[in-house]
């Protein structure tokens, strides 16, 4: 049996083709129109994943979507009226855009589904899932557990904005949900908003900023905006937010609780931010720490499956692992709206089709390198055709060419097998870099990434190796857990050091890797694995061999603004706009002195902020 889920048409479009319950091909369509966050219908993407199945989609036996637009309609209509007439300027702006488009999505996809395939008939192969059972089946269904409480958080869906299901085999039930407008995910996007970060996308920056921070501001947020019980469960007090029927996330009275205006995108990052950052990481690990305790000791199943946006909040996740309650836990690696086509098409395979579920030993993402793969020849052909001037070497003098550069502190762009599905780069579409440089995370900054000074970088590290390096004896394949350096590995503060507040902690060196510890000694783990991507992990290991480190520096390839490089024309130009000084596509390596300087691109201002 066939399955196409796609997800869109609010932000992150994607499609993904469950083929017999095995996951064939999953891609975001921001990879192919290379607009971040593309939320048009994925139209390209659709096509990869039947083009990946070598079937057209006469050929499949359902398509599902991963959102119920009727039940979405209900909520906006019911949200207005309860609180009319405040916000009438919000509903004439979105009514219109509903009437004329979104109340009759289920044409608009019949359409769009008609340019695959002439004869698709929507009564009949159209499915729809509700959007926090789509999350929550992108988390159980491809996990490596028979039984577990699956967490689902985010902004909102249809209604939930907060749910939990138990997964059991092939049966997948929601058994609790909070509803808007009381959401943790809409805390976090309102305080992004207020630090001056653009929402559905600097929620990231918010969680880079907090350790620079104190979380002095706490008991504004438990003494007005949240009311937190003791099992998690919460209420958003909405005198503060202008979400519900305005046209940003807050209003005038969260500006008087919290001491001024929202940050400007251009206006420097104070103190004040800092901590403000810091008190809403504080209060979101909080929330998420009393609802996981209350699930454990609720339900007695030893296994936690998360998705949902504030699942990609990977130092609560840390604080989860740590605090036990939960022996194990695995988090959807496109824990956001991209994941849910993929979880719309199992919770179609597993729930309407009532297939059987086999588990193995490991999941079922295999590594999340789901997307197109370029065979050499075509990848010499398109780099040709653009003007790139390369060499070929064989596999092991490609690694050491690589090799030689990093040790050499130069960053590299490295274009390997299949892409990524969501957010992260895990090693197939990345940037890479010497860990052991105390001016790599500054320099990929500022010069590679065009971006705030203050974001950390992530460290790849060798799986058999990882407990060594950080805190850490489990596998984090998907860069989705933080944990601290291994003390071994850590460099003492002088008092002087220790002092310091704010940005000014950025120049510390901190650990023997400097360009992946964060001011609070933490690091964003990714473990690398020899049977899901041997080549990284042989370039890995090779680093090791040549320094003793066996961790590289792993950032996504691209710059501020940009989605993830999804073809070898786009590394090129990605190379070519940037300062990264070594590309390697396929076998092909690239020196940046090599290049006809005329194909040099101003990639600085070519993409809006991030």
């Amino acid at each position: 049996m066939r399955i196409l889920g796609i997800s869109g048409l609010y932000h992150d479009s994607a499609a993904a083709l469950v083929v017999d319950g095995v996951i064939v091909a999953a891609a975001q369509e921001e990879r192919f129109t290379r607009k971040k966050h593309d939320s048009a219908f994925p139209r390209r993407a659709i096509a990869y994943v039947l083009e990946e199945a070598g079937v057209g989609l006469a050929e499949v036996d359902h398509v599902v979507f991963y959102d119920k637009p009727f039940l979405k309609f209900e909520r906006l209509l019911e949200t207005y009226l309860a609180f009319a007439p405040r916000g009438y300027r919000s509903f004439a702006m979105a009514i219109p855009v509903w009437l004329r488009e979104k109340l009759f999505q289920k044409s608009l996809l019949v359409k769009e589904l008609r340019r695959f395939d002439p004869a698709f008939n929507g009564e009949v192969k159209l499915l729809f899932s509700e959007h926090h059972q789509a999350h929550a089946a992108s988390a159980f269904f491809p996990s490596p557990f028979e039984e577990a409480v699956v967490l689902t958080i985010d902004g909102v869906g249809e209604w939930a904005t907060t749910t939990v299901g138990i997964g059991r085999g092939k049966d997948l039930e929601i058994v609790k949900e909070i509803h808007f407008p009381h959401s943790l995910g809409l805390l976090y996007s309102a305080l992004t908003y207020y630090l001056g970060f653009k929402v559905n996308s600097g929620e990231y920056k918010v969680m880079g900023l907090a350790p620079y921070g104190e979380p002095h501001h706490t008991d504004l947020f438990y003494n007005h905006l949240i009311d937190l019980k003791s099992d998690g469960s919460f209420r958003l007090d909405q005198q503060y937010f202008d979400y519900c029927t305005g046209l940003t996330m807050t209003n005038t009275r969260f500006d008087a609780l919290f001491g001024g205006p929202p940050r400007k995108p251009d206006e420097p990052l104070t103190q004040r931010h800092m901590d403000l950052a810091a008190s809403l990481q504080a209060v979101t690990e909080e929330v998420v720490l009393r609802i996981t305790r209350g699930l454990a000791a609720e339900y007695g199943i030893p296994n936690l499956c998360m998705a949902g946006g504030v699942a990609l909040n990977c130092v609560a996740n840390g604080k989860i692992l740590r605090d036990g309650a939960f022996k194990r836990l695995w988090v959807q690696p496109a824990a956001g709206d991209a994941g849910g086509a993929l979880g719309a098409a199992f919770a179609a395979y597993h729930g309407i089709a009532n297939n059987a579920r086999t588990v193995g030993t490991g999941d079922a993402m295999r590594g999340s390198y789901l997307g197109p793969a370029f065979a050499q020849d075509v990848i010499e052909r398109r780099l040709t055709a653009v003007g790139a001037r390369f060499t070929v070497l064989d596999d092991v003098g490609l690694i050491d060419a690589v090799v030689d550069e990093l040790v050499q502190e130069k960053a590299v762009g490295w274009f390997q097998g299949r892409m990524e599905f969501g957010p992260r780069a895990l090693g197939g579409r990345s940037i890479l870099g010497d860990p052991r440089s105390p001016a790599m995370q500054k320099t990929l900054n500022l010069k590679v990434k065009y971006r705030e000074s203050f974001r950390p970088f992530a460290p790849s590290v060798l799986r058999e190796d990882v407990s060594d390096w950080f805190d850490i004896e489990t596998d984090s394949p998907y860069m989705l857990l933080v944990a601290d350096v291994a003390k071994p590995h850590r460099i003492a503060m002088t008092s002087e050091q220790k002092d310091l507040f704010g940005i000014e902690k950025l120049n510390v060196p901190r650990s023997a890797i400097p360009a992946v510890t964060h001011v609070d000694y933490s690091a964003r783990v990714q473990t690398v694995h020899a049977d899901t991507n041997p080549r990284y992990h042989a370039l890995i290991s090779a680093f090791k061999a040549r320094t003793g480190c066996p961790v590289l520096v792993n950032t996504s390839f691209n710059v501020r603004g940009e989605p993830i490089v999804g073809s070898p024309e786009d590394a090129f130009r990605c190379f070519m706009g940037s300062e990264i000084e070594m590309l390697a596509v396929g076998n092909c390596l690239l020196h940046k002195d090599d290049q006809e300087p005329a194909l040099a691109l101003d990639y600085k201002n070519a993409f809006e902020l991030d």
